[in-house]
């Protein structure tokens, strides 16, 4: 298992690809790990460095007690960068990832040459239902939400399937701690004013089936960026890449093949 030590904690990342090649770096969403985008990452055209790391609080990365902020997660987005040499990445987060892209992006253009924003948006849900939910997380547990949650995270089609199963364990597996850290830094944070200042090719990608950040959410924020755009992946929800995983690679590569020599 590759480590990485910053901010006091140790870090799961992962390395694929070509260590010369260009760096395309992953952020997973809330209640995930790094194996998010596997089915992706095996579809990327050869010659990418491609980086993966599970953020604080979720996979085999530390737990610090919660709750976090965003500009923790943040930071330790771009010390981890820093940790591994990387400059002019493409950036691609989902969800909370994607709010760490974008908080990266403002704070050190110089790590980041083009974003991929997926399934997220400058300012995700009522800081007061995030709050209920930790609330209902710290009395119940992530396994009386779960159900739920994967109905916002995935269409009927896989939800009625057996890889779900998966999924669902990954998320109740879950340390509390983490989970509820992360929930505190989506509820405080309101990125619209930062966003708007990016200037850099960016991709928006949502998922028609959604329940989580509706397609019209992810587009709001896409439209503050000037030259931005934005594809839905049909009968997809809010985790396209596990959902809809050639459709999503083929997305990434024909942005990576538009900038490459921007």
């Amino acid at each position: 298992m590759q480590t990485a030590h910053v901010h006091g904690l140790t870090f799961h990342i992962r390395e694929d690809g070509d260590p010369t090649g260009r760096p395309v770096v992953f952020a997973n969403s809330l209640g995930t790990d790094m194996r998010l985008w596997d089915k992706v990452v095996s579809l990327l055209p050869a010659g990418l460095r491609v980086i993966r790391f599970d953020k604080r609080g979720h996979g085999l990365s530390d737990c610090p007690p919660a709750p976090y902020a965003m500009e923790e997660l943040i930071s330790d987005a771009e010390a981890l960068l820093d940790h591994l040499q990387i400059r002019d990445c493409v950036f691609v987060g989902l969800s909370i990832g994607g709010m760490i892209a974008q908080g990266l992006a403002a704070r050190r253009p110089d790590l980041v040459r083009a974003l991929v924003l997926s399934n997220t948006a400058a300012k995700m849900g009522d800081a007061q239902m995030w709050r209920d939910r930790i609330a209902a997380i710290q009395i119940q547990g992530i396994e009386a939400l779960a159900d739920p949650i994967l109905d916002r995270w995935f269409g009927s089609e896989f939800r009625n399937g057996e890889e779900q199963i998966i999924w669902r364990h990954m998320l109740t597996r879950t340390p509390v701690e983490g989970y509820v850290g992360c929930c505190q830094a989506i509820a405080d944070t309101d990125l619209s004013i930062t966003t708007t200042t990016l200037r850099l090719p960016v991709l928006g990608i949502a998922g028609s089936d959604d329940g989580a950040s509706p397609p019209e959410l992810v587009q709001q924020t896409i439209d503050l960026i000037p030259g931005a755009t934005c594809h839905i992946i049909k009968s997809a929800g809010h985790l396209p890449c596990v959902e809809g995983p050639k459709a999503y690679a083929a997305l990434l590569k024909g942005f990576l093949e538009e900038i490459a020599h921007v």
